[in-house]
């Protein structure tokens, strides 16, 4: 059975393994780590998947509650999701899926992570690469300036582009219909301005020598963080001594946590864990 959201409870936790906090990215609910948080838990360990702030714990309610989900910013889910750390009273194994997967480096630079898997994470500060299907996958959202302070859905045919390219049309048309949520347009913003910004929240501390360690995982059909993105994120961490380590899925997009083949990628990190000691 998995366990409560550390939201239901002060008591921390309390397991031979760190506990696992899985973070969901933009356009996709919490509950989409549903399967994952299933293998974790066979595997022994004890599984968070919070939404982020202003979510509800449904899909069918997310979708109807734009104006809540509207508004939120990177440092807002940094700090949103620090605050689960602290009741958990451990610091725990991070998994995170493209923004989510940008908030569990932030958190494990800033050492409040035992350590941090990141799936096709969003650009940090200081990647520079710009793909122009990077572009695309996010032009629901940069189309209108004014959705900075907007939570927008994308259509099944930009779910298919920026998710389901690598997937048929009928897996794709359902995985759409499944999890899909609105997504706050802010933190793309933020991420955009990144590089033109002295303390941009997309900032990320890659020098620590004293941080767990750090998988990133890249899909090599992925058009909304392509490979580039992911490669150039792991030469950002080339001054720091703890462990760092990339693995691509050349045949995956960025619906890998999500569709048929997820499981494939959640068997890796789970032995990649293993091999840390975790």
């Amino acid at each position: 059975m998995m366990c409560p959201s550390p939201y239901e409870t002060e008591t921390p936790v309390n397991s031979a393994k760190p506990p696992v906090v899985f973070i969901h990215g933009l356009w996709l609910h919490a509950t989409s780590w549903t399967p994952w948080r299933e293998l974790f838990t066979a595997a022994g360990y004890e599984t968070f998947a919070p939404g982020w702030p202003g979510i509800p714990d449904t899909v069918a309610e997310a979708r109807g509650a734009a104006a809540a989900i509207a508004g939120h910013g990177i440092d807002d889910v940094d700090a949103h999701y620090t605050a689960l750390i602290d009741k958990l009273g451990v610091k725990p194994i991070l998994v995170g899926h493209s923004f989510g997967g940008m908030i569990a480096e932030k958190l494990l630079g800033e050492d409040k992570a035992a350590a941090a898997i990141a799936i096709d994470a969003a650009q940090i500060k200081g990647v520079l690469p710009l793909p122009l299907s990077s572009l695309r996958s996010t032009l629901p959202v940069f189309k209108n300036p004014a959705n900075i302070g907007h939570a927008v859905s994308l259509t099944p045919e930009q779910f298919r582009y920026s998710f389901g390219n690598a997937v048929s049309q009928e897996e794709s048309d359902a995985l759409y219909e499944k999890w899909t949520i609105p997504a706050p347009g802010k933190p793309l913003f933020e991420a955009a301005a990144a590089n033109f910004s002295l303390h941009s929240p997309a900032k990320v501390d890659t020098a620590n020598d004293h941080r767990g360690p750090l998988l990133l995982i890249a899909g090599g059909r992925d058009h909304t963080v392509p490979e580039v993105i992911t490669k150039s994120t792991l030469k950002q961490y080339r001054g720091s001594t703890a462990v760092t380590e990339l693995l691509e899925f050349p045949d995956r997009g960025h619906s890998l946590t999500v569709d048929g083949g997820w499981r494939e990628v959640a068997d890796a990190g789970l032995a990649w864990l293993a091999a840390q000691g975790l």
